[in-house]
């Protein structure tokens, strides 16, 4: 499958500012420094800030890592930011009975948000792969 434009540099930067809890870090594909952010706020603001600096290799990296197709990253990372527990994701990737549990069940009580946060960038491109 085609790489490239599955990621956006300002969309990175809107997920930066919210970047002491990880956000940008797991948008690129970064689960663990996500997490590691998320525990220590950005590795108390230290990360954060270079992170500023580092936003352009991390989304060329993830440009590299990930497949592109009809399924758009970028509208799946805002649906899952702003609408995790309802699962809205999840229907837009076309996996409507996990979408219905997640919005029945507050996203499996968080649980599941949690997970795709750390699988969706591969979950994407597998559904794009899959789709070709």
């Amino acid at each position: 499958m085609a790489q490239g434009d599955t990621h956006n540099l300002g969309i990175g930067y809107l997920l930066w500012i919210f970047g002491f809890m990880g956000a940008h870090r797991f948008y690129y594909g970064r689960p663990v420094s996500g997490t590691i952010w998320f525990f220590t706020f950005g590795l108390l603001g230290i990360g954060w800030l270079i992170d500023l600096v580092l936003m352009p290799s991390l989304d060329r990296s993830a440009e590299l890592r990930y497949d592109s197709g009809p399924i758009s990253h970028n509208v799946t990372w805002i649906l899952l930011t702003f609408t995790g527990v309802f699962g809205i994701h999840r229907i837009y990737m076309g996996k409507y009975l996990s979408g219905l549990i997640y919005f029945l069940t507050g996203g499996l009580f968080l649980i599941g948000v949690l997970y795709d946060y750390w699988t969706l960038n591969e979950q994407v491109s597998e559904a794009n792969t899959s789709r070709a």
